[in-house]
């Protein structure tokens, strides 16, 4: 599986550099979520600019990391999901409701530092 991470302070961005999300790079990918997530990366971008296809195997991965960024109260969200084939099988499977899907990666920055405003405000 081919992937870059860039970190920094607060976020880490997750470039996925595989045509398919399906169930050969499931596994992989969320052993690298869990590896990510122990690190101690709080808010994490998944980049699928190069993802053309998603399988069930691939929503799964997307959900399981959905799932444990939740479990730590951070945040998880995808990012330039722009191939017609991925943004219909997560409009068809109702995942658009569930996951956070911000359309640039610009724009995922300055989702993660509301977030992170919100979370400031909420805790006084």
């Amino acid at each position: 599986m081919k992937y870059s991470v860039d970190k920094q302070e607060k976020y880490t961005i997750f470039v996925l550099h595989e045509e398919n999300l399906n169930s050969l790079i499931a596994p992989m990918i969320k052993s690298q979520f869990t590896f990510q997530k122990e690190e101690g990366v709080y808010n994490l971008i998944l980049d699928l600019t190069h993802v053309k296809f998603v399988d069930s195997s691939g929503l799964s991965a997307l959900l399981f990391a959905n799932r444990l960024w939740k479990s730590i109260e951070g945040t998880f969200m995808m990012t330039n999901v722009n191939h017609t084939n991925v943004k219909k099988l997560i409009e068809i499977s109702k995942l658009d409701g569930v996951l956070t899907i911000v359309p640039t990666l610009e724009e995922s920055i300055e989702y993660v530092f509301m977030e992170d405003i919100e979370r400031e405000l909420n805790e006084k």
